[in-house]
């Protein structure tokens, strides 16, 4: 498969890293998970970056890197970060760079059901009650929605395995 691009964009939670990496090992192609390379690029982590040099920063090393993943010829898979979609013009550029965006949409129960039981992992959740944890991630999905359902192709996968949905993006690739 000669310079594929796919992209992988949702919720935390999603399973966007899980099926990445599925996806990427079954075509033998790279898979990168944008958070990662970033905290790999800048020598800290995404929780640091903010700390120390705030949102405004980290949004725009978020477009610079996701730019400089584009610019090679190489063939990938990437997960973005679940905020990536929602800031500047980093939807457009997806869209415009492939045709191979997949919005991983799992409902909320889901979501809920996931994050629960790695809560402690996840910074932006960590500090909620389990009981507060529906409404949040309701609210962040209603704003943030508009933006994931900008990807080219959006996958069901509530009741899917990572391999079921990593079988769906094979067959849907453009």
């Amino acid at each position: 498969m000669k310079n594929v691009k796919i992209v992988l964009v949702g919720y935390m939670g999603s399973g966007k890293s899980t099926v990445g990496r599925i996806v990427a090992n079954h075509l033998n192609i790279n898979f990168l998970d944008l958070d990662d390379y970033i905290e790999e690029s800048e020598n800290m982590s995404i929780a640091s970056i903010f700390d120390t040099k705030g949102e405004i920063y980290f949004r725009k090393k978020e477009i610079e890197y996701l730019n400089k993943i584009f610019s090679t010829d190489d063939s990938f898979v990437l997960s973005l970060g679940g905020g990536t979609p929602c800031f500047g013009e980093n939807m457009k550029l997806v869209n415009d760079k492939t045709l191979n965006s997949f919005y991983l949409n799992v409902g909320i129960n889901e979501l809920v059901n996931r994050l629960l039981k790695e809560k402690s992992h996840r910074p932006m959740i960590s500090h909620l009650q389990d009981e507060e944890l529906t409404e949040f991630i309701g609210k962040h999905l209603f704003e943030r929605s508009f933006f994931y359902n900008q990807a080219h192709q959006k996958i069901k996968s509530n009741n899917s395995t990572p391999a079921e949905i990593a079988e769906i993006i094979v067959n849907k690739l453009a």
